[in-house]
């Protein structure tokens, strides 16, 4: 394995800076490629079809452009839809991301939990087969906020985020049967763990919030066990597949999380 060759991480937008960091903080010289698909941003209300034809074949490219060692769907609504096709297409592993309702689980003490993502994802088999599996005992509440996916990325572009439009955002959650029993939620998409203080501060009081970048981050480190990094980090590139004002806004943060470059597939 060259030591250059870079995890390579994927989302339709912003969102999987969140794995980002949780993987940085196991491997802090493992050299990094962002790549987000700003052309079809946002994937939470597009459909199977489409998502499942647009994400294999933009890895694809993606795989063939920087040859990593490791891809990483930091997305949950590509991975419930797309990651078993991904996989079968491509020929380097492949790391999914999907809803932590085990630990969610786990941890509530009503045994009420929330599962917030977008549309696409709350309404995938794949959510019924860990709620099956893992909350059997659960009342599992879903709910898709597509509002919730824009107020992150303009976090990330550096505007003010206003709690009320983020308390709007998660009403339905809430309002639903058993919406008051919740104690914990699960962020099942990963733009929704860059919102944590606004969360923490619309969401009502006592409610702990769950997501998979831990787990993510320590599976890409043992997958990667034992494979030759460069010594010290160097600057990540940032890949887009469409680069506009909104993109170019990222550009402050992205370059605090270790991605000096902005370029176009």
């Amino acid at each position: 394995m060259n030591r250059d060759a870079p995890i390579l991480f994927f989302d339709s937008g912003v969102g999987g800076l969140s794995v980002v960091g949780a993987a940085r903080a196991l491997l802090p010289t493992a050299p990094f490629i962002y790549a987000a698909d700003s052309a079809g941003f946002p994937y939470g209300t597009k459909t199977e079809a489409e998502i499942g034809a647009r994400v294999p074949a933009l890895l694809g490219r993606l795989v063939e452009r920087y040859r990593p060692r490791l891809v990483v769907i930091a997305c949950n609504t590509a991975s419930t839809i797309a990651l078993s096709a991904v996989r079968a297409a491509l020929d380097v592993p492949v790391v999914g991301t999907v809803p932590a309702i085990k630990p969610a689980a786990l941890a509530s003490r009503t045994r009420v939990i929330g599962v917030l993502g977008t549309d696409a994802t709350v309404r995938q088999p794949y959510v019924d087969r860990l709620s099956a599996e893992f909350a059997g005992d659960c009342v599992v509440i879903r709910y898709g906020s597509a509002e919730l996916v824009m107020l992150a990325e303009a976090k990330l572009r550096g505007e003010t985020v206003d709690v009320a439009a983020v308390k709007r955002a998660v009403a339905g959650l809430f309002e639903q049967a058993d919406g008051e029993r919740i104690d914990t939620v699960v962020l099942a998409c990963t733009h929704f763990p860059l919102l944590a203080e606004e969360l923490a501060a619309a969401c009502p009081l006592g409610v702990s919030f769950v997501d998979g970048s831990a787990g993510i981050a320590r599976r890409i480190a043992f997958l990667t066990e034992g494979q030759d990094f460069l010594p010290v980090a160097i600057p990540g590139v940032a890949v887009f597949t469409r680069v506009d004002e909104a993109v170019l806004a990222l550009g402050p943060a992205l370059e605090e999380r270790g991605f000096a470059e902005t370029v176009s597939l």
